[in-house]
């Protein structure tokens, strides 16, 4: 089955497509990529989805007409990562997140993504899997992180446990304990990723991120103040749990700079900070909440190109062994693309996606909604 898995992740850096061929022998799945690109959104379409993620009131109309608009994009894109003649048998799209709340003791998560696959099915004319996280929500979960399922079918090792660490917008990581059966693996959002480092560089530098973490290598980390951000009772959850630009967003941020200001600290100083304050997230979590340290830590995501954030990763995660995904045959900057490709996949098939140690769910289900093109002459882009 030859697959586009699409998604747009926290950052809003724009639609993630993947082109995968997906077989199946005996039970054994095995993944071919294909090609990838990354399509930006247009800037107007940005602005908005940006305005509303951090909490900006929209009427009803204005949501359905959000919605729509998110939809047409990722149907152009379908068609721009087809080849002439080509077939694709699917679509699997997880759409634009928007708003995140996670699962407690007291409610139920909720989440909501747009650019509803109804509309990309009849755009396209191709059978589209999309709204994923509802079904494992439904359940009691989490509805996040969902790229376990690839992480254990792909990268799981004989004799050495792993942790597989996604820096997105919001980091997430996949633990793979040696010859692990999916019980044991466990999974959480774990720290903000690129998403406060991104919005403090669009604050203060006019610049949409810190290429190469250039700026943060330049200043010099305030260690005290990285600690009192340490302190949220986020990073002292115990998974499962999940987070978003619900917590980690801009008043989160313009308070953190306040008291950068308030400590002298000059912007990359502040840069510097931020970056550690992910480095050290991800690396305290372990500590608190894995069975043990892993002996490799395999990146992937946004984050694997910010070259100070990843060498003060591998500086202080010492001696654990530092990859990323390419390593190993998955390209880090489509692997949640590749993730979702494959969850549309399993169901097609009416199989499980979730794995529900790591989500909370009290089940195992298949996860998303199945949208079939009205006629074979639907209107296509």
């Amino acid at each position: 089955m030859k697959v586009i898995g699409l998604i747009s992740g926290t950052s809003v850096d724009g639609i993630d497509a993947a082109v995968v061929d997906i077989r199946e022998i005996e039970t054994k799945i095995t993944i071919e990529f294909l090609r990838g690109k990354t399509f930006a959104y247009d800037s107007a379409l940005r602005s908005e989805i940006m305005a509303v993620a951090d909490g900006k009131p929209i009427s009803c109309e204005q949501m359905a007409d959000l919605d729509d608009r998110i939809a047409e994009a990722f149907g152009i894109v379908v068609q721009k990562m087809k080849e002439e003649n080509e077939t694709i048998d699917l679509i699997a799209s997880h759409g634009q997140t928007v708003f995140h709340r996670f699962a407690n003791k007291e409610s139920m998560g909720y989440s909501i993504q747009l650019g509803r696959g109804a509309l990309i099915a009849h755009l396209t004319g191709i059978t589209t899997v999309s709204n994923f996280r509802q079904a494992d929500i439904n359940a009691g979960g989490q509805g996040a992180p969902m790229v376990s399922m690839l992480d254990w079918l792909l990268l799981t090792d004989a004799k050495t446990d792993r942790a597989v660490q996604n820096i997105g917008g919001i980091s997430n990581v996949t633990f793979l304990p040696a010859k692990g059966t999916t019980a044991e693996v466990i999974g959480f959002d774990n720290a903000p990723g690129n998403v406060l480092i991104d919005r403090a560089a669009q604050m203060l530098l006019d610049l949409p991120y810190d290429p190469e973490g250039n700026n943060a290598a330049c200043g010099k980390v305030d260690h005290v103040l990285c600690q009192a951000w340490l302190d949220h009772s986020f990073f002292r959850l115990s998974p499962p749990k999940s987070t978003g630009r619900e917590l980690f967003n801009h008043h989160f941020l313009l308070a953190c700079w306040q008291q950068a200001k308030e400590s002298s600290l000059t912007i990359e100083d502040f840069l510097a900070t931020l970056t550690e304050l992910t480095v050290r997230g991800i690396l305290d979590s372990y500590d608190r909440f894995l069975p043990r340290l892993p002996g490799e830590i395999i990146l992937c995501g946004g984050g694997t190109r910010n070259l100070y954030l990843t060498r003060r990763l591998t500086e202080l995660a010492y001696p654990m062994q530092i990859q990323t995904t390419d390593h190993y045959g998955i390209p880090s900057d489509y692997k949640e693309a590749i993730a979702f490709a494959l969850l549309g996949y399993l169901r097609i098939n009416d199989r499980p996606g979730n794995i529900i140690s790591v989500t909370g769910a009290k089940r195992s289900l298949p996860l998303g909604d199945i949208f079939i093109p009205p006629d074979r002459s639907a209107v296509r882009l």
